[in-house]
């Protein structure tokens, strides 16, 4: 299937992940409106701020779904768009478990920055400038991981890595 164990190969470039990373953001927008939509005509809600904490809590059940659901299948669509594909340490796909695991890591990207400017009750600004500049160090720490892979994928155990479709495999 592949010439290398997955674990002997190289992250694709830090560009095109961060590329497919943005790409991605775009996508959750929109899954964002729909299923905020849905969430504010199944509640009645008149005011953007009614039951938001409940609003928080299932956009973040509707994206572990949404990402479960495509990491288990192998991509999502930005995935795809930039070739990239997820797999586990034996180059398969993630089972929904393994999934879900790399979902809740995944999390360390905002979690950070966002649980920090809750507890320093910074402004929007000051916390979009914390979000910024964790998310940028975050991004540089792969170049220390010696497959250049995110720390969220290492400590899961799998691995973002280019996805041939001629081929079916990642190389």
């Amino acid at each position: 299937m592949q010439n290398k164990p997955v674990q002997d190969l190289m992250a694709p470039g830090i560009l095109p992940r961060l590329a497919c990373w943005l790409y991605e953001g775009l996508l959750l927008f929109s899954v964002s409106f729909v299923a905020g939509y849905g969430f504010s005509v199944l509640t009645q809600s008149r005011h953007a701020l009614t039951h938001r904490t409940a609003l928080m809590v299932f956009l973040f059940l509707v994206f572990a779904v949404y990402f479960t659901w495509c990491w288990h299948k192998g991509q999502t669509l930005a995935m795809k768009t930039w070739r990239l594909q997820v797999v586990n340490q034996q180059g398969q796909r993630l089972s929904m478990g393994h999934a879900l695991v790399r979902y809740l890591l995944s999390w360390l990207w905002f979690a950070p920055p966002l649980t920090l400017a809750w507890l320093l009750q910074l402004t929007p600004l000051q916390a979009s400038l914390a979000t910024l500049l964790w998310v940028i160090g975050w991004a540089a720490s792969s170049r220390l991981h010696p497959h250049h892979q995110f720390w969220h994928d290492a400590w899961a155990k799998t691995f973002v890595v280019t996805f041939h479709a001629e081929s079916k495999s990642p190389s």
